[in-house]
């Protein structure tokens, strides 16, 4: 699996929002500078996380955006899922009823991919924001 520049962004600015919580609305200026990512991409990265519902927006000269939960509540896996969809390893061990591949029943490999992606959803979903 790799993982996209989005989603490092993302998760490395929810980590700073995270450290801030409860201080109000931060800027995405601030944040930007405080994890060193360029503004304009952050202002690309945001509005997922705030259309799942992770974030909530002010606006105004003191706005900002503030996590929509407590840090002990939001999950990477949220947050990744929120930035790139579906968390797979490889198409075939998505929803069953989206097999990407024709050779799923017979691949002998797959049952490598399920044991990958079932650890691996199992220690994203089992972070939380406050653990990092």
């Amino acid at each position: 699996m790799k993982v996209s520049a989005k989603e490092q962004y993302g998760l490395r600015a929810m980590a700073e929002l995270s450290r801030q919580y409860g201080a109000g609305p931060i800027s995405l200026n601030e944040v930007a500078h405080a994890q060193d990512i360029s503004l304009d991409y952050l202002e690309q990265v945001i509005p997922a996380l705030r259309d799942a519902g992770l974030l909530n927006s002010k606006r105004g000269a003191k706005g900002g955006y503030e996590l929509a939960r407590a840090p002990e509540q939001i999950t990477i896996g949220q947050i990744l899922r929120a930035l790139d969809g579906d968390i797979l390893p490889v198409q075939c061990v998505g929803d069953e009823g989206k097999e990407a591949c024709v050779r799923t029943n017979e691949c002998g490999a797959r049952t490598v991919w399920q044991a990958v992606h079932d650890q691996l959803l199992a220690t994203l979903d089992g972070m939380v924001l406050s653990d990092l």
